[in-house]
């Protein structure tokens, strides 16, 4: 990759990419690309940035040209609750958005195209404990038909288009630096927050609610190792699992109380995401990432929380944030 295009980098992911492509390539080669959103000043003032709305096929064919691309990170999307509320903006942004930039690419001379997947591209058809690579998805949700749609398309531009589109389906995401405000699995970014704020935390998902889930640097890291594999060990291309650690709501409490003993936690369950999350699986069989690019996690449920409490407390220090706050907070995630 020399050129790349970071298209959603205002989102939970791409302000934790976008430094870390950049490290990796070089801080002229990574244009930043916000649209809704104004980007982090970091990232504005540490190399290119530009404005992109996914659903215009011009923008995006305007971005590729004029920073000559060779490669795009496409995060942009509609999360899983807001999406279903929201259905006609989600199909524009995750629909349409996602022909927009795959049409762009193959138009342009790009050479390779990352789409994160995500565990919502299953449903309550496929198995719920190590769910396969490659098995039955029937998704319940408009986020998660716009997922197995990006698996699907990327595949066919790869075999029968040439162009290299790849993936993995990234579980829910913990993040210090920035908060989801539109997935189900926000709860485990919120509480954290609650703990060091309020000294409590209110979650909107039953106790024991076992999902998939993801540290930052693990999913970054999947993102770039994804990116960079060598072509000729690829038997998949945009659709594979990659697996970190699962855990319940209570578990996750029980695991911040360690650290912080007079935290508390209580539920007031939300339908809409309870269903949303009750659809999707328990753990996922991450053996062909395993196998075809070498991945392996580096934090488990300890590690990620020791980690989380002490970055997230010295950031909201240095915010100012106390209890009852007001920091501003970005969105991306399952």
């Amino acid at each position: 990759m020399n050129r790349i295009l970071v298209i959603g980098a205002t989102g939970q992911i791409g302000v934790e990419l976008v430094p870390v492509l950049r490290e990796m390539c070089g801080a002229d080669n990574v244009v930043a690309a916000e649209h809704a959103e104004r980007l982090p000043d970091d990232i504005r003032t540490a190399g290119p940035f530009t404005s992109v709305d996914v659903t215009d096929y011009g923008q995006v064919e305007a971005a590729l040209r004029e920073f000559k691309v060779d490669a795009v990170f496409h995060l942009a999307s509609v999360l899983s609750a807001l999406a279903e509320t929201r259905r006609e903006q989600a199909y524009r942004v995750n629909f349409n958005g996602l022909y927009n930039v795959l049409e762009a690419s193959l138009a342009n001379g790009v050479k390779k195209v990352i789409v994160p997947s995500s565990i919502a591209a299953f449903g309550p058809e496929s198995p719920r404990d190590s769910t396969p690579n490659d098995t039955v998805q029937r998704p319940t949700t408009i986020y998660g038909i716009s997922k197995v749609l990006g698996e699907l398309m990327g595949n066919y531009y790869q075999a029968k288009l040439g162009l290299d589109v790849r993936g993995v389906r990234l579980p829910g995401i913990v993040s210090w630096k920035a908060e989801p405000t539109a997935g189900t699995t926000d709860y485990a970014v919120e509480i954290f927050h609650g703990a060091i704020e309020q000294g409590h935390y209110t979650s909107y998902l039953k106790p024991d609610t076992y999902l998939p889930m993801m540290y930052m640097p693990d999913a970054i890291r999947a993102l770039t190792m994804v990116a960079e594999a060598d072509s000729n060990r690829l038997l998949h291309h945009a659709d594979f699992n990659v697996n970190s650690m699962s855990f319940t709501p209570a578990q996750l409490a029980d695991a911040i109380k360690a650290k912080m003993p007079d935290f508390t936690i209580g539920y007031d369950i939300d339908p809409m995401r309870q269903d949303i999350a009750d659809s999707w699986p328990n753990s996922l069989d991450d053996s062909a990432a395993r196998a075809e690019w070498d991945w392996r996690p580096r934090y488990n449920l300890d590690t990620m929380v020791d980690d989380m409490l002490k970055n997230l407390q010295a950031r909201l220090r240095k915010v100012g944030t106390g209890p009852g706050g007001n920091e501003t907070r970005r969105a991306a995630g399952s």
